[in-house]
């Protein structure tokens, strides 16, 4: 926050009592994240900043309301987040999540910049700039993110610089091409320099990755890792100088296997972060105070886990005026009258009301539609039922992935498979699907087959752009017909994602917005997810858990073990493309 003269002269005179403050928020046990207490006091506000925390009462103000004792907390920060992912802009996403009481993230745009670039990143940023909630942006590290498939750009240091000028900038995103780093390799070293240089942070992205390759990205100046998935390399990473941010999305769940490293000792090196949730999880759970919940829940001690949600955050990305009710701090507060259940009653951002009983006070403003180069990205080649044809000359020993529902690690299995006049045939009583991904940026005609096992689908098909990181469609199905005419609807309504069975569309949600958002409502858009998800129960009765978003991650090539990209199946252990057919 940029302060004239005046404003600063007017919250010292009113710290020292010699004029009235703006605000009273009085008789709040209030959260010291500090020194992990409650505080019976009244919070003084000018400015939209915190100039006291009275326990006498001896402050006056314009306006004053009344705790009646309930607990009030910071703000909340998510420590790492794709907006993307949540489907919505980051306008409305803003008001999704300040009723829940998260008063800051920090994103990192990757997913919009592997679809449109440079342009894509400043769409983010623009649209963020009118937002209640503080929206503050990693700069996408890795556009694409291996040199092993087809994003819709390429971006370089000299592409990402001008962005450090940007107050909400606050450094370079997750560094996830590990063997670039380990190795090296100049175009990464450029990117991590720039960051230096500007001395602004830079995140990790460390998945599967050793004890010495940590000391290697901590040798490159890479700060955190949000993609630890035991205790041991939590704490693995807690002892080589790191940040770990403690993940909680609607596909990687790791919020339980990691607490027991958090102690008292080290537990200001831990934060939490979503990275990835969909709309209707978080209308419905929220997304930082869901973790807040369920580490209460598994013994926490709640003042522990506030900390590592408000003043945790702020400290690691150096957001020094954030984090903590006391003076001099900006007064992002919310109002909880049961720590247990841990929901938000009232939010006040910059000392202002903004939301109360889940419901957001201002109205949502119409936002100008993008430029066509952001909603025009969906480029299909002419397809046919026999680009979706897997040959083997063998018997059908085949190289198969097999998902982890809710994760985004896959097995790497070597299993017999049916073969039908030398072509894979799908098998839905022994889950084995066909999975395809398909170039969709620059007309390329590039198509990666592979066969995938866990899904468990009976029928049909299911398609989506969301597919990371390069967001190509892929497409999952029974049926090659039906795979077909997924990918094709996904053509016409310019992405997002859709759901096939015996030649007709079941559901689907338009994502017109580089295929990866929606400019609808929240409201909106999560009915229609409902509506997906009622259609999927058509092809999957016993499914339980989040397919479209665990689909989304089988194009990934730098999460561990096996993945498809338009390129072929890749094998992320041993970083290169290997054949369908097993020897």
């Amino acid at each position: 926050m940029s302060l004239t003269k005046e404003q600063l002269q007017k919250q010292i005179l009113a710290s020292q009592r010699k004029q009235r403050a703006d605000f009273i928020l009085r008789n709040a046990q209030v959260a010291d994240v500090f020194s992990l207490r409650w505080i019976r006091a009244d919070i003084v506000i000018t400015n939209g900043v915190i100039v006291a925390v009275d326990e006498h009462g001896l402050f006056e103000a314009t306006q004053e309301e009344d705790a009646t004792g309930q607990f009030v907390i910071p703000g909340l920060i998510d420590g790492h987040i794709h907006i993307e992912s949540s489907l919505v802009t980051p306008s409305e996403f803003s008001r999704v999540m300040l009723p829940h009481g998260v008063t800051a993230v920090i994103t990192d745009p990757h997913e919009i910049a592997n679809v449109a670039g440079a342009e894509g990143i400043q769409f983010m940023i623009d649209d963020a700039a009118s937002c209640e909630m503080d929206i503050f942006v990693m700069l996408p590290s890795s556009v694409p993110a291996t040199p092993f498939e087809h994003a819709g750009a390429v971006l370089r240091a000299s592409d990402l610089q001008p962005f450090l000028a940007n107050v909400s900038v606050l450094g370079l995103a997750e560094v996830m091409d590990f063997p670039s780093v380990l190795n090296a390799e100049s175009e990464i070293i450029d990117k991590l320099l720039m960051a230096r240089e500007a001395n602004v942070m830079i995140d990790g992205h460390c998945a599967g990755l050793n004890s010495d390759q940590i000391r290697g990205y901590r040798a490159a100046s890479i700060h955190t890792d949000h993609e630890c998935v035991t205790a041991e390399e939590a704490l693995d990473r807690v002892s080589q100088g790191m940040h770990v941010l403690i993940r909680e999305g609607s596909a990687a769940k790791n919020l339980r296997a990691l607490l027991p490293a958090v102690t008292p000792q080290n537990a200001r090196r831990f934060l939490f972060c979503t990275d990835d949730k969909h709309l209707d999880e978080l209308l419905e759970e929220g997304s930082i105070d869901y973790a807040i919940r369920l580490a209460i829940q598994e013994g926490m001690d709640p003042l522990q886990a506030i900390q590592l949600a408000t003043i945790n955050a702020a400290e690691c990305y150096r957001l020094d005026n954030r984090g903590a009710i006391a003076p001099g701090f900006v007064a992002d507060l919310v109002l909880i009258d049961d720590i247990a259940s841990f929901r938000a009653q009232s939010v006040w951002k910059n000392g202002v009301k903004v939301a109360e009983n889940g419901q957001m006070l201002s109205l949502r403003d119409e936002k100008s539609p993008p430029s066509s180069r952001i909603t025009k990205t969906v480029h299909l080649p002419e397809l046919t039922v026999d680009d979706f044809a897997i040959p083997f000359t063998n018997e059908g020993l085949a190289h198969v992935m097999e998902i982890i529902p809710n994760q985004l690690m896959t097995y790497k299995k070597v299993l017999q498979v049916p073969v039908e006049s030398g072509l894979f045939k799908q098998d839905s009583q022994q889950d084995l699907l066909k999975l395809a991904v398909i170039e969709r940026h620059h007309g390329l005609g590039t198509i990666g087959l592979g066969i995938v096992n866990g899904f468990g689908l009976r029928r049909g098909a299911v398609a989506t752009t969301v597919a990371h990181d390069s967001h190509n469609v892929i497409v999952l199905g029974v049926s090659d017909e039906d795979m077909l005419i997924a990918a094709e609807e996904l053509q016409r309504m310019q992405g997002g994602f859709v759901i096939v069975n015996e030649g007709k569309v079941l559901a689907s949600l338009a994502l017109p917005i580089a295929g990866l958002m929606t400019d609808r409502p929240a409201v909106e858009t999560t009915a229609n997810l409902h509506k997906l998800h009622n259609a999927l129960h058509e092809l999957h009765p016993d499914l339980d858990f989040h397919l479209f978003l665990t689909l989304s991650f089988l194009s990934l090539p730098v999460i561990p073990e096996l993945k498809l990209t338009d390129t072929g199946l890749f094998d992320v252990n041993e970083f290169r493309h290997i054949s369908i057919q097993a020897d």
